[in-house]
This record gives C-alpha cells, sequence and structure tokens, in this order.
C-alpha cells in the first residue's frame, strides 16, 4: 500500500530533476535560474486548477523573472543589483519617494520582473511589522455596508452616515461590458488584443477606486477605530438572483479586494477590520429589532419596518446593523476578560 506514493514521488522527482539540467544545459541558465524558472511555470499550473480551467499548456506571452531577496537582487538607496546570465549587474535608479523603505523597519521579498508594453517593470513586495491594537482600546466604530449604487455606506459612533457614491462608476463598468461585447461580436485578433486592454483598464480603475475610498476611511477616523464590514466571500452565489443586465455589475465588483486594502491599511494605523456574517443585516430593523425579508425594497433602496414603521435607505440600515455587531463584539470582549 506505500509502494504507489513513493513510486509517484520518485517519478516526480526524477522529471524536475530532468526538467532542472534540461534547462541549466539548453539555455545556460544558472542554478537559481533554472529553479526559478520551474517554479514560475508550476505556479501557472496551480492557478489555472484552482481557477476551474481545464489542463492545457501554459504559456508566458511576455517575459518574466522571480528574483529571492539577497541572491538575486539587492537594493539600496541608490543602486540596483541583480543576477544575470552575464553576472551580477548593478544598476543606479532614482529612489525619490521610496526612502521610508529603507529605514530598516521593511523586508523586501521576493521579486517579479516582467516585460510589457517595451519596458521592464520590477515588482517588489514589502512587509513590516506594525502593533496589533486590542479591542480595549478601541474608541470609535464605523459600520460598512458595501454595494453598488453605495460601494460603500457607513455608519459611526457619532450617529453620522456617509454615502460613497457608485452609480456613476457603474455606469462606466456597463460601457466596458458593451464595448468588450462588441469586440468579441468582431472577434478580429485586434478585438482581442482590444478586450485584454479593456480588462486591465477596468481593474486598474476598479483597483483605484477601492484604494481611494479605504484611504479616506482610515483617514477620516484614525487610530483605534473597529470597521466592521459583511463578509462578502460568496458574493457572487449571494447575488445569482440579480436580472441579467445587473449581473456582471453585481458579482463581478473587488469586495474581497477592497477588505484586504482595508486590513492593512487600517492595521498600519491602529485600527481593526471584523467581517461578520452577513445573514439579517439588511431585514433587521436598527429601532425594534424585527426581523423580515419585506422590510426592505430593493428596488428602491427604501427601508421600512413592518412592525414600527420606522424608514430610512436600505444601505444606511445596513450600516448601522454592522456598527451595532461592532459594539456587541466590543462588549462580549470586555465580558470575556472580566471572566
Amino acid at each position: 500500500m506505500h509502494i504507489y506514493p513513493i513510486t509517484l514521488y520518485r517519478m516526480f522527482y526524477l522529471h524536475n530533476e530532468y526538467t532542472y539540467y534540461y534547462l541549466r544545459e539548453t539555455y545556460y541558465l544558472k542554478s537559481q535560474m533554472a529553479q526559478s524558472c520551474m517554479k514560475t511555470a508550476i505556479a501557472k499550473y496551480k492557478t489555472n486548477k484552482s481557477n476551474g480551467h481545464d489542463f492545457t499548456l501554459v504559456q508566458f506571452e511576455n517575459l518574466e523573472y522571480d528574483l529571492v531577496w539577497n541572491r538575486d537582487y539587492s537594493l539600496n538607496k541608490n543602486i540596483f543589483s541583480i543576477n544575470s546570465l552575464q553576472g551580477r549587474l548593478k544598476i543606479p535608479y532614482q529612489s525619490k519617494g521610496m526612502e521610508k523603505y529603507f529605514d530598516g523597519s521593511y523586508s523586501f521579498g521576493t521579486a517579479k520582473l516582467v516585460y510589457k508594453f517595451n519596458k521592464y517593470f520590477l515588482h517588489i513586495p514589502v512587509t513590516k511589522d506594525y502593533p496589533q491594537t486590542t479591542p480595549f482600546e478601541i474608541n470609535k466604530i464605523v459600520g460598512i455596508d458595501l454595494g453598488i449604487n453605495f460601494l460603500a455606506t457607513t455608519y459611526d459612533s457619532f450617529g453620522k452616515a456617509t454615502f460613497y457614491q457608485g452609480r456613476h462608476i457603474k455606469a462606466k463598468r456597463g460601457h466596458y461590458k458593451i464595448l468588450r461585447k462588441q469586440l468579441q461580436e468582431c472577434g478580429s485578433k485586434s478585438a482581442k488584443r482590444r478586450i485584454k486592454s479593456i480588462g486591465s483598464r477596468e481593474n486598474r480603475y476598479v483597483s483605484d477606486i477601492n484604494h481611494q475610498i479605504t484611504k479616506s476611511l482610515v483617514d477620516k477616523y484614525g487610530t483605534n477605530t473597529l470597521f466592521v464590514l459583511e463578509d462578502l466571500t460568496n458574493v457572487r452565489t449571494a447575488t445569482e438572483k440579480v436580472t441579467i443586465n445587473n449581473r456582471y455589475v453585481s458579482v463581478s465588483w473587488a469586495f474581497y479586494q477592497f477588505r484586504q486594502l482595508l486590513e492593512y491599511k487600517a492595521q498600519m494605523n491602529g485600527s481593526i477590520v471584523m467581517a461578520v456574517n452577513p445573514k439579517y443585516t439588511s431585514q433587521t430593523c436598527p429601532k425594534c429589532g424585527h426581523i423580515e425579508k419585506a422590510n426592505r425594497d430593493k428596488k428602491n433602496h427604501i427601508f421600512k419596518c413592518k412592525n414600527c414603521s420606522y424608514q430610512s435607505n436600505d444601505d444606511r440600515i445596513g450600516a448601522i446593523n454592522l456598527w451595532r455587531k461592532g459594539i456587541e463584539y466590543i462588549e462580549q470582549s470586555f465580558k470575556e476578560h472580566s471572566e
């Protein structure tokens, strides 16, 4: 019963060994370069598998090279050093605006050198440890309801609601959708290149909007803030019942990216982000606690309690209920601490 796994492992090892020496002898790669090529290709196959794509031969349209810190590359305030087939290259660069990354508190990770638009780009991940804020230091709570017409609606400890408009963004993404459909119908090579370009442009646009809103929230509320939002990990499944015309916009906005951006910015600023179960956050009356699906009129974005008749914007109601969950979390933390 133990023969098959061992044999399989041995076959995998031999295949890797063969590929390693093939790369070195055919392309005259150095040891670490050959290993890097193999790891990059394997990672691409794993990504395709995790995304549910059928198995196919991986191809790289653009050149890329993974660089391990202090082995394949190093960096100081003036010189970028990189390992190459011709030996180590030392290239001067402008470090203006990057001074903080060389104060000793940041760690550099495995970088990726890519070739796009007839230029080389070096993507370097950096990490820094920040002291974690505890629930006992929190003095402000902000509930954040994420959506489409309003990308974010907040309700804070001062009783103020803020709406971050999303209608113009929805319209722009609708324009991208129509343009993409027209190009798909065309089917030419230039149309396919244009589709890819539009996809990249739209992704950059979405990321920029998420960056702007999360930065605005962290700057506005400062340190010792608890941000509470819905855990929208399964948002695609939850929104499958929306109309076909609105489905693309509803299920494709980068809610998880928003959460990730807010988490790291909040941590850098001495605050906390908490994601909670979204169940009933838009159906619960914050005044009397009555829960009913009919409380919310999705089409008109109105919430009206069937029990006490309390009425407000439905996104504001969601933000209030998230804010209340934040209060419950703090109260529970103090209770557990006292026990």
